[in-house]
């Protein structure tokens, strides 16, 4: 019966032939709103959400359909630079070199202005050329509103962006308007919500300073990580599975 199964969902699905689960690239600010201290808290507090047990338990829930991630960091629409190109994380050794390149990575001078859009338009060509998994999802940290060409109201406009998904984790400075206990107010997390995010179940992810950068990110990673396979089918492929 199981192999029947296994069959139907082959013939049903092509995309379940697919080696990977979710192809996600994360995009880290290193725009000039971004300090050399910042910097660090950012890259490093990435490698330690990718340290933790439930992140790593969930990034290696499946071992025979893992995930693919890719990470790049952006400032100017001119400026992006890949810090780990596309790897199937498929043991927990290559988790550890993933962190390992994090940990050894230096800030490289970088222009100031912060060319979100761009960097969005960077990432969706990045997942483009990457693995073809069941799902894929580009992650922009930012700390700021786009002030670079083009805007993200443009890419909309044109739909360089149609069929991504795309969450965001604002960076929250002291003194901003927000309530530690609603999350979700203030401005600038409003400007990610309305012009950043966008696919199904996209959501921001807010961080209280670069200090609670690992905190967030671990959150939004579980997340992101919690998305099951069968979310891959469509509604009448899942009519499949019901049948058994």
């Amino acid at each position: 019966m199981m192999r029947l199964l296994v069959a139907l969902l082959c013939l049903a699905s092509p995309a379940l032939a697919e080696p990977c689960r979710l192809s996600l690239a994360l995009a880290l600010d290193v725009s000039g709103s971004v300090d050399a201290e910042e910097y660090r808290l950012q890259v490093d507090g990435l490698a330690n959400a990718l340290a933790d047990p439930e992140v790593e338990a969930a990034m290696l829930a499946v071992p025979h359909t893992p995930v693919a991630l890719a990470i790049y960091e952006w400032s100017a629409s001119r400026y992006q630079r890949v810090l780990q190109d596309w790897v199937l994380i498929e043991t927990p050794e290559i988790l550890t070199e993933v962190r390992t390149r994090l940990a050894a990575t230096t800030r490289q001078t970088a222009p100031e202005p912060t060319g979100l859009a761009a960097a969005m338009v960077f990432g969706k060509a990045l997942i483009d050329r990457g693995p073809t998994c069941w799902d894929q999802t580009l992650d922009v940290s930012g700390d700021g509103k786009n002030n670079d060409w083009p805007t993200p109201h443009r890419l909309r406009e044109e739909g360089r962006l149609a069929g991504l998904r795309v969450n965001a984790l604002v960076i929250i400075q002291p003194g901003d308007d927000i309530r530690r206990g609603d999350r979700e107010l203030g401005e600038l997390p409003a400007y990610f919500s309305a012009h950043v995010i966008q696919g199904p179940n996209a959501f921001v992810e807010v961080a209280l300073g670069f200090e609670d950068y690992t905190r967030a990110m671990k959150k939004k990673l579980l997340k992101e990580l919690a998305t099951q396979p069968i979310g891959a089918l469509e509604p009448d492929q899942t009519n499949i599975l019901q049948r058994f």
